[in-house]
């Protein structure tokens, strides 16, 4: 069955725990598409090739600027051992005019309407990136109370060390998505959301959300280093970058 393209025009929010207070909300948008569809999407919305808001293979499944898109997300769930025949979604934030820059993104993997495996694919500042297979044993539905762990093994900002580990959670409705990752090291930990309602990508949604968040990820990565800058004002420590993981994906 064919799925159009959607766009969720999200909140975030990031919250510290223990330790020195900071938090902010910010509003976000992201599209989520069939990274297998070749069908026609909005004047204004691209695959493969320059526009006003684009998704490029290149971009997702594998490493940075050096994807291989959903060929990649497959090879990941088959040697997971996931059942052939899953559809499969990308939840992102698009480039705008050619630029972009993705702290994290999602595939979504599904079995008819049921979600039963989630790739998070997380990118830092520093040309990195890593994912977390999130999945229950035996690839069954996963709901929206459920949560799936990870330790976290990859650097994403110097002023949290890589320790402790990842609770994931997916509600995925027809008219809403909701995304929940707590990060838990010892009293010390993070949670951030990520939260919209979803609605047909068309021009009319691009051009608002052109106009509401103008420069989208660079806008992103703006806020980024402002946050970072605060951060270094309240006095926290600035943590060295270790090695990258030497493996692509965990979980």
């Amino acid at each position: 069955m064919s799925f159009a393209p959607e766009i969720l025009r999200a909140e975030t929010a990031h919250a510290r725990r223990g330790g020195t207070a900071h938090a902010f909300r910010h509003s976000v948008d992201y599209v989520m598409i069939d990274p297998e569809s070749r069908a026609r999407t909005p004047m204004l919305f691209s695959r493969n090739r320059l526009n006003l808001t684009s998704v490029h293979d290149r971009t997702h499944g594998g490493p940075r600027g050096q994807g291989r898109g959903a060929l990649w997300a497959r090879e990941v769930l088959a040697q997971a051992g996931a059942p052939e025949g899953l559809a499969l979604r990308l939840l992102a934030q698009p480039r705008f005019f050619g630029y972009w820059f993705n702290p994290v993104s999602f595939w979504l993997a599904l079995d008819g309407d049921a979600l039963v495996a989630v790739i998070a694919e997380v990118s830092n500042t520093f040309g990195e990136r890593h994912s977390y297979l999130c999945a229950h044993p035996g690839f069954t539905r996963i709901g929206p109370q459920d949560r799936l762990t990870a330790a976290k093994i990859f650097h994403v900002s110097p002023f949290q060390d890589v320790s402790g580990g990842y609770e994931f959670t997916f509600d995925m409705r027809d008219d809403h998505i909701a995304i929940r990752i707590l990060l838990r090291d010892g009293e010390k930990g993070l949670v951030a959301t990520l939260a919209g309602p979803r609605a047909p990508l068309t021009n009319r949604a691009i051009i608002a959300s052109a106009l509401r968040r103008p420069l989208g990820p660079l806008r992103v990565l703006a806020l980024i280093y402002w946050h970072a800058f605060r951060l270094k004002a309240k006095g926290i420590a600035y943590r060295s970058k270790p090695l990258p993981p030497d493996h692509e994906v965990s979980r």
